[in-house]
């Protein structure tokens, strides 16, 4: 393993292949962002520069994946590839039914689809965005509980994840527990500004399940990250590989689902795993009308060939401690910079707190999407707001609801930019200090149903 007190983070992997970045002016930036309608999702990546937008499917494979691609068996059924993957699910999970699916967000339509519909609730420490919009499209309802101290974002709390115990009991009594879904854990908590979940709460997340009778969902598509954080943050653990908090971890679940574009370390495919056989069996029974047959779902062959070695990666020693440090570098300098960040810095990205950066900027212009689009114009850093634009709802006045909080996440990409790159980032950023005080956000002039932020059209407000 790595030297702990080393001086100078170095990547645990060299470069065999490279990929040639595109430098451009700002003028260009400044036009191309007003061709994709001031929605940084709507550029061409060939005109992005540093991307953080998301660290979902977006990292880079190792050798060992790549020579699995090429060994992958594409049978319709029965596949290698499949039987290695299933092998290694299994094992991890202590599941025994396991579907693949082209994606996260698939074996979320999937399950919830099958649990959801009107009048039915799902409580969770925080739902993201495509989560909702699954559970949401059925006529569910899904709330989100956090404690309060939670909330306070420049608070230090070793797990600002964690699931308000209390409030999720209060709920499932107000609502009836025939009437909830489900309760979802997300670990890491996204939404939350990629915050850790604690053993402990889980575990007690499970004996409120147990007290109602009700299905407990592990979201746990960065479960090796959140391993990290218990590892080092839960004293009982300190002895525990990261795998094997994996393993505890999962085995208090009722399902799991991921998306493998995480701590998969590939760039495209989902999973979910069941332990009820009735459940499972109506689960493929859409997997196969809406993805694929039950031993490829939406993968191909050599997807899961590279997923089967992923999931043994992602728990490798240097490779945590690097992925963990390397984004705790960013989020530190930045702060240090006096940039507001959300404190601690989490696993997978570093959070900025927008309202406070551009005072000026109200809620109803969106200062988390000024935010953005400044990144990309002053440096070419594409990032994504996770505020109002992308959890804002309208009352019956079409008035907006703000979301808690006006964030922006710079997600860090997997084995991907090196720490010079970051360095860049972080000049980026003396920029936009220096028009931290602006007072015109953003209006947006196009919007879709659900998941608005993908596809929304803005105009710059002079």
């Amino acid at each position: 393993m790595l030297d702990t007190k080393q001086k100078t983070l170095c990547e645990p992997f060299k470069i065999k292949m490279v990929e040639p970045l595109k430098i451009t002016t700002e003028s260009f930036r400044e036009a191309a962002l007003k061709k994709a309608g001031y929605n940084p999702f709507l550029l061409s990546s060939n005109d992005v520069f540093i991307d953080l937008l998301t660290d979902s499917g977006t990292g880079a494979m190792s050798d060992n994946q790549w020579a699995a691609i090429m060994t992958g068996d594409e049978s319709y059924a029965g596949a290698r590839s499949w039987q290695a993957l299933e092998k290694v699910v299994k094992k991890l999970t202590g599941m025994p039914y396991i579907l693949p699916t082209h994606q996260g967000r698939a074996a979320e339509r999937i399950l919830y689809g099958i649990l959801g519909g009107k009048g039915k609730v799902f409580i969770s420490n925080t739902h993201f965005d495509t989560t909702r919009a699954n559970i949401e499209f059925t006529g569910a309802t899904a709330i989100d509980v956090m404690p309060n101290e939670a909330k306070e974002l420049e608070v230090y709390l070793p797990f600002k994840g964690n699931i308000d115990l209390d409030k999720t009991e209060q709920l499932i009594q107000k609502h009836g527990q025939e009437n909830i879904a489900a309760i979802i854990i997300t670990v890491t908590n996204n939404s939350s500004g990629g915050q850790p979940v604690s053993m402990a709460n889980v575990k007690a997340l499970r004996a409120i399940c147990n007290k109602y009778n009700l299905l407990l969902i592990i979201d746990g598509c960065r479960i090796a990250e959140n391993s990290y954080f218990i590892k080092h943050r839960e004293i009982e653990y300190i002895n525990k590989s990261y795998y094997e908090i994996a393993q505890e971890m999962l085995s208090l679940g009722d399902a799991f689902i991921m998306s493998a574009k995480k701590d998969g370390l590939v760039n495209i495919g989902g999973l979910l795993t069941l332990r009820d056989e009735a459940l499972s069996v109506n689960c493929k029974n859409l997997l196969i009308i809406s993805e694929g047959f039950t031993t490829y779902g939406g993968m191909a062959g050599r997807d899961m060939a590279a997923l089967a070695v992923g999931l043994e990666e992602v728990f490798d020693e240097d490779y945590l401690h690097y992925r963990i440090k390397s984004t705790t570098y960013l989020g530190e300098k930045l702060k240090e910079k006096g940039v507001p960040v959300v404190w601690p810095i989490g696993g997978h990205a570093v959070y900025i707190d927008a309202k406070k950066l551009y005072p000026n900027i109200p809620v109803n212009e969106y200062p988390g999407q000024a935010l953005v689009c400044d990144l990309y114009v002053k440096g070419g850093v594409r990032c994504v707001e996770v505020g109002s634009v992308m959890f804002g709802k309208y009352d019956k006045n079409e008035k907006l609801i703000p979301a808690q909080n006006e964030l922006v996440r710079l997600a860090i990409p997997r084995r991907v930019y090196t720490q010079s790159h970051i360095d860049y980032v972080l000049e980026v950023f003396d920029e936009i200090l220096e028009i931290r005080n602006q007072k015109h956000g953003y209006k947006i002039t196009y919007e879709s149903k659900f998941l608005r932020h993908f596809t929304a059209l803005f105009e710059k407000l002079i």
